[in-house]
């Protein structure tokens, strides 16, 4: 089978004889091949670049990192407070660089990986028309140990990430019982007694609207307030002849006041944890303004009960 060079037409027979499509011919004997041939670097270059250009990538990334770890008004000649010495600080800016581009490097090192190897062998089984094998070996490993090292500081971040991220949690939903703490404590305050519902929270002033939000955020029925008869006011005392009398300016207004009824001076508020579910271990109870979680509470006092002397509506 021949080839012509000219139309690139295959046909059967020498090309001296003229090509059958286009009539071409050849004018003698083909060059004789050279008896020295250099050996060719482009794909050994071609590796060691690659792999470079990933080391250096990863490396500018830990260097930003670096950078803006160090404190805001560090001055740019204090080299040694930017780039510090110590392992561990270059170990943090590696997992912050290794975060940063995990959804860079992993499909950047399957296209990388897989023509670095086909390139590498081809090279490997015709070691004589090629040069710089060693550098295109140093190039392979490399392209391969930045997917290796973001792969191993990813690693050993994700429990940290994952404490912090249930931290997160449990702050929020401490943050829930301490809104609610201080929003009972303000109705306390302003009404001298706690809401017989807690629905009634939204008597009080809402400017942010935070009291609305924490209660749409979960059913208030499980709230249990109680009046200790200790607590009870007594009966007014008589007053006395010639006793000052108030200006009524500084009465307060009737329609603020609840009705007349029992005084409520304990409260149970159950919350749902960190998992946002009522019922699970993470479970929450706010306590007379005291926060603590429910497990905590049945360990240390069993079966959770009401003193004797106390009154649920």
């Amino acid at each position: 089978m021949t080839i012509c060079p000219c139309c690139g037409f295959k046909f059967e027979g020498a090309l001296s004889e003229g090509c059958a499509s286009c009539g071409a011919l050849s004018v003698g004997e083909a060059l004789p091949k050279p008896e020295h041939e250099l050996p060719s670097y482009g794909r050994s270059l071609l590796l060691a670049v690659a792999g470079s250009l990933m080391v250096l990538v990863f490396l500018t990334q830990t260097i930003i990192a670096l950078v803006q770890r160090a404190p805001s008004d560090t001055s740019t000649l204090a080299l040694f407070s930017v780039f510090p010495l110590d392992f561990w600080s270059w170990m943090a800016a590696g997992e912050t660089a290794a975060w940063r581009l995990k959804w860079i490097a992993i499909p950047a090192t399957i296209i990388v990986l897989w023509g670095s190897l086909k390139i590498y062998r081809s090279m490997v089984k015709s070691p004589a028309f090629f040069c710089g094998l060693g550098y295109a070996k140093t190039g392979l490993m490399a392209s391969a140990l930045v997917p290796v090292l973001i792969a191993f500081l990813i690693g050993i971040t994700v429990p940290e990430r994952l404490r912090q991220r249930q931290d997160g949690l449990q702050a929020a939903a401490n943050a829930l019982g301490h809104r609610f703490a201080r929003a009972l404590l303000e109705y306390n305050a302003r009404y001298g007694t706690l809401p017989a519902e807690l629905k009634d929270l939204g008597r009080l002033p809402d400017p942010d609207g935070s009291i609305a939000a924490a209660l749409s955020s979960f059913d208030s029925s499980a709230y249990k307030p109680s009046a200790d008869l200790a607590a009870l006011p007594k009966q007014k005392s008589r007053t006395l002849r010639g006793a000052v009398i108030r200006n009524a300016s500084l009465e307060t207004a009737s329609d603020d006041l609840p009705g007349e009824g029992l005084s409520f001076t304990n409260y149970e508020l159950p919350l749902p944890g960190a998992d946002q579910l009522m019922g699970t271990e993470d479970d929450l109870i706010v306590d007379d303004g005291i926060i603590k979680k429910a497990s905590e509470s049945v360990r240390q006092t069993g079966t959770p009960t009401r003193s004797p002397t106390s009154i649920k509506p």
